[in-house]
């Protein structure tokens, strides 16, 4: 798996452990989703800040 991490408009490197951490919380959250196939391919997520 691989995961990019842009904030607003920069590209945010992120090293191994950071990459597997963001990976493993975001995925298992999608995957405790009902009516979601543990085979999906990509996700995308969008936050936007309240101000």
């Amino acid at each position: 798996m691989k995961i990019e991490l842009v904030i607003d408009g920069k590209k945010i490197p992120m090293n191994a452990f950071v990459s597997k951490v963001f990976i493993n919380v975001i995925g298992g959250v999608i995957e405790c989703l009902h009516g979601i196939d543990t085979n999906w391919k990509t996700v995308s997520l969008k936050l936007e800040k309240d101000e």
